[in-house]
């Protein structure tokens, strides 16, 4: 599949499911493949189960 250009599509996994998602203005979601996936993703983030590593603070007076 490729657009009017030539270019090729690139395709991604959806990070919810891994169905192929093309990147295009069209995948309304992208990089997600629905709405439902979209909002699995957003209520792992709200109740903490995805987490950002962070280093611990220095330690003051070192």
């Amino acid at each position: 599949m490729t657009s009017q250009s030539n270019t090729p599509i690139k395709t991604v996994s959806c990070p919810t499911c891994g169905t192929p998602v093309s990147w295009t203005p069209e995948s309304r979601y992208r990089p997600f493949c629905s709405e439902r996936c979209k909002l699995i993703d957003l209520g792992q983030w709200a109740d903490e189960s995805y987490r950002v590593p962070t280093s611990p603070p220095d330690e003051l007076g070192e």
